[in-house]
């Protein structure tokens, strides 16, 4: 079983913290487009501070570790490993919490390609452990900007976690799903929870939008996020969001299977 200093050293080897296939360039032109509240990188959140570009290069070099000089402008960005080791036993914590009041909970993901194991491996763990995954507005469809303009998409769940797909084009219950910043996903599930009166959840376990579009709706939120995510962590300094792992969000899936195990272990989940 992985231990602490293991873990930060599968973080460096994957490249998962460490320097990280992000670039500079990407992270400062989010900083930039969140100041400028560009909704393609609030992900669904309506921040109550000013946050101009300055003071969010503050906040990710103080929560994920990156450099806080406004002059290094290239290069690979930086995650520092125990941040994100830290923000990892926060993560198991939560799922203490949750399993210990037996809690709905609800996963969805924007990076299905590269996350959807992750978050199945924890769908199975609450399922077992007593706490319904819920799976609202299945098969829903929903419209989503993009750059090439709006698409419709349909909402699906694959081993209890939602992402979304082309409408018409993937099988029901395949693992290939769209990537997608738009919190129009979760805030479509919750909506369709409340209309059919099952109980909403008390946790929402995720990324991108599902985290952030979650978090603004009031309901706890925690989930993994990349030095060009910014608004996560301005939605964890602002008390919306409870944890925000800082980490690469697209590398190979398998490098996620040790958090898996180091998670599951942190919050007794082990099976």
């Amino acid at each position: 079983m992985l231990n602490p200093g293991a873990l930060r050293a599968h973080l460096l080897a994957a490249r998962l913290a460490g320097p990280v296939a992000t670039s500079r360039e990407t992270s400062l032109r989010s900083y930039r487009l969140f100041a400028a509240r560009d909704p393609r990188v609030l992900l669904g959140l309506d921040p109550e501070g000013a946050w101009e570009q300055p003071e969010v290069l503050r906040l990710m070099a103080e929560r994920c570790g990156v450099s806080d000089d406004a002059e290094h402008v290239s290069g690979p960005d930086v995650i520092d490993p125990d941040r994100t080791v830290a923000a990892l036993e926060a993560f198991a914590g939560r799922l203490r919490a949750v399993v210990a009041a037996r809690a709905p909970v609800l996963l969805g993901t924007g990076h299905p390609h590269r996350l959807l194991g992750f978050y199945a491996s924890l769908a199975r763990a609450l399922s077992a452990a007593g706490c319904s995954v819920l799976t609202p507005a299945h098969g829903r469809c929903i419209d989503i900007t993009t750059r090439f303009g709006v698409r419709t998409y349909r909402l699906d769940y694959a081993h209890g976690v939602a992402s979304v797909r082309v409408a018409g084009a993937e099988r029901p219950g395949g693992e290939t799903g769209v990537h997608t910043h738009s919190p129009l996903p979760v805030r479509t599930a919750l909506d369709a929870a409340a209309d059919a009166r099952i109980p909403l959840p008390a946790l929402v376990i995720g990324d991108h939008g599902w985290v952030c579009g979650a978090g603004q709706l009031g309901i706890e939120a925690m989930g993994l996020a990349d030095t060009d995510d910014p608004a996560l962590f301005v939605g964890e300094a602002e008390g919306r969001v409870s944890v925000a792992v800082p980490l690469d969000d697209a590398v190979r899936s398998d490098y996620y299977r040790p958090l898996t195990r180091y998670v599951l272990n942190r919050a007794c989940l082990s099976q």
